[in-house]
């Protein structure tokens, strides 16, 4: 079928000057001047053949073929509206951008990725890793919020640790890790063998020191005191800046450390490193995704939501 219709800026224009009944105010509405709106209805009523409006001294008023057309106009452009944003809400590509802590991307987040990506090959994914999205004790939200604009193409969605309180996001709880004592096997069959936690006063100790003021992390004086062990000096070791060289030296057999259950399991799974003792501490804090509501209903995001949510239900399950 073939559609003979007048230009779509005459109708926005005729639909918004009737409602305002005001070229000043539609033409405010419409980001134009009230001139521009005028010479959009004299092209309509040309094409129409009749006037839609009558202009009166300091006033506007809507024509009998005006009254009857408008209820139509509306309806017509509300339903262009509505099928251009169904078609968006179905288009679930694009560029997505994850930014998450270091560790969390490396030993956990990277590991799970070839399935999202061999059942999504539309969406473009760009990975980032951040120590700013740990929760420190000063921490008050989601840095960035203030640039994010729902009308960008660019869609940023955050993996955070923390207490979970982030305003202005929509926020899935993933998982709240456990952590227990991971070591080389080396070190666990070795010379020193590893038999009860009173043999840790025999290795070196691994601290994690990226983020000093971490709010509520799990010591080794913590688990020491849990595992009923005194005399071992809980602060002697090695310490480092990033979490990722804890655990490498771990595989390496440089000493003990401290880990999260979930992001050793690759390297407990193929015989890198083992956990010698069942002794689990847990906390509170949790890994979240956090979400802006300025792109929250965008497609990307929720095929990305609900994947992931998938596969950290696998953790909490274990």
């Amino acid at each position: 079928m073939t559609y003979r219709l007048p230009p779509l800026n005459a109708l926005r224009a005729f639909e918004a000057a009737a409602r305002h009944l005001s070229f000043k105010a539609a033409g405010e509405e419409l980001s134009v001047t009230p001139t521009a709106i005028s010479h959009q209805i004299r092209g309509l009523e040309e094409y129409l053949g009749f006037q839609v409006f009558h202009r009166l001294t300091r006033a506007l008023d809507l024509t009998r073929e005006g009254r009857a057309m408008l209820p139509k106009v509306r309806e017509g452009l509300e339903c262009f509206a509505a099928a251009i944003e169904g078609t968006r809400l179905h288009a679930a590509g694009g560029r997505l951008l994850v930014t998450s802590p270091p560790a969390f991307l490396t030993r956990w987040l990277i590991r799970h990725l070839p399935k999202f990506t061999a059942e999504h090959p539309e969406v473009e994914l760009h990975m980032g890793a951040s120590l700013d999205t740990i929760d420190g004790r000063d921490s008050l939200g989601v840095s960035g919020l203030e640039g994010i604009d729902v009308r960008d193409d660019e869609t940023e969605v955050f993996i955070r640790f923390g207490r979970g309180q982030y305003d202005g996001c929509r926020i899935d709880r993933l998982f709240a890790p456990a952590y227990v004592v991971v070591c080389s096997p080396r070190l666990l069959f070795g010379m020193r063998p590893l038999n009860v936690p009173g043999d840790l006063r025999r290795h070196n100790l691994l601290h994690d020191r990226s983020i000093m003021e971490l709010l509520d992390r799990p010591t080794w004086a913590e688990w020491l005191q849990v595992a009923g062990v005194n005399g071992i000096d809980a602060d002697a070791g090695t310490h480092f800046s990033d979490p990722g060289l804890v655990l490498s030296a771990a595989v390496d057999g440089v000493g003990v450390a401290l880990a999260s259950k979930p992001l050793v399991e690759a390297e407990v799974a193929a015989g890198r490193l083992v956990v010698p003792f069942d002794i689990v501490i847990r906390r509170t804090q949790a890994y979240y995704l956090v979400v802006p509501e300025a792109v929250a209903d965008r497609p990307i995001v929720n095929v990305f939501r609900g994947w992931l949510r998938g596969e950290a239900a696998k953790v909490a399950e274990e």
